[in-house]
């Protein structure tokens, strides 16, 4: 095994991150100007179809299913592989250049909301689904939403970046984030026995949150061989729950927006109207 001593002062001298190492810069600001698109309705949503994009369109196209005509969005892809991401018009919506951010126009003066939890409250909040206002179930909801901020990163950042993307493979990382990641699906699984969602009775953004990282991670689709490699099977609970959200077709509309990878009939790089989902997906158009 390689011996690897720190310098005194660390310097940025060569990529790093594996298969991000050509996005990966310890500045922050634009790379280059690009403005971004506007669309038509009061929501323009800027993002990618990754865990914490799709907790978002989740949440619009259940607010959309609930009837709120006010939730109606545009959702424009940002290819974070891409790095559009070091746009300066993304920048000016998020300065910390990550996917989601959310442009809303609905009001005399438009209100940017950056950060994937910050942005499921505002919605909530807005529209009044989805967090409780009363005590404790908002407490509760609240927490659990805040845990997935707090845990995530160490499933993703942490685990998903060792296991899959990292160069090479690193037996302590992987053994440390593996260990991590399992005692957090344990927490999931322990308060799931006693819950049928994460806030208490009702689905919320707290399940909405997290279920695009752990859920996914439950059903295997996650980091190729992560969920054998993690026995994933073993938490019933979270099986129950993942399965119950996965049922959901605000959930199945909300995975496809924005994505890239997959079957083309599951991808829709964007969204600007309900019919899209019929006639704009990869596949359609290709048969065009």
């Amino acid at each position: 095994m390689n011996q690897y001593t720190p310098p005194k002062v660390w310097t940025w001298n060569k990529e790093n991150g594996g298969a991000f190492a050509s996005i990966n810069r310890p500045i922050a600001g634009p790379t280059h100007d690009r403005e971004l698109p506007v669309g038509k309705h009061p929501l323009q949503l800027y993002s990618q179809g990754t865990p914490n994009g799709v907790k978002v369109t989740i949440m619009l196209e259940e607010l959309l299913a609930l009837g709120h005509k006010g939730a109606e969005y545009d959702a424009w892809l940002i290819r974070i592989n891409d790095g559009d991401q070091f746009g300066s018009g993304f920048v000016e919506v998020n300065p910390n250049s990550k996917i989601p951010a959310l442009m809303d126009r609905s009001g005399p003066k438009p209100i940017r909301v950056f950060e994937s939890g910050s942005i499921l409250v505002h919605l909530a909040e807005k529209f009044g689904e989805f967090l409780p206002t009363e005590q404790p179930a908002r407490a509760e909801t609240l927490s659990w939403l805040f845990w997935q901020m707090g845990s995530a990163p160490y499933l993703g950042g942490g685990f998903g970046h060792f296991y899959t993307y990292a160069p090479e493979k690193i037996e302590y990382a992987i053994d440390r984030f593996a260990m991590e990641t399992k005692r957090q699906m344990d927490v999931l699984d322990r308060r799931l026995a006693e819950s049928e969602y994460l806030g208490g009775d009702a689905y919320t953004i707290a399940d909405i949150a997290v279920w695009p990282w752990y859920g996914g991670l439950a059903k295997g689709r996650m980091y190729n061989d992560a969920g054998e490699f993690l026995s994933v099977t073993e938490y019933r609970h979270v099986q129950r729950w993942a399965d119950a959200i996965d049922a959901r077709p605000a959930v199945q509309r909300g995975r496809m927006v924005n994505r890239i990878f997959g079957e083309p009939a599951m991808q829709l790089h964007e969204r600007h109207d309900a019919s899209d989902f019929d006639t704009k997906t990869q596949d359609k158009l290709a048969a065009e």
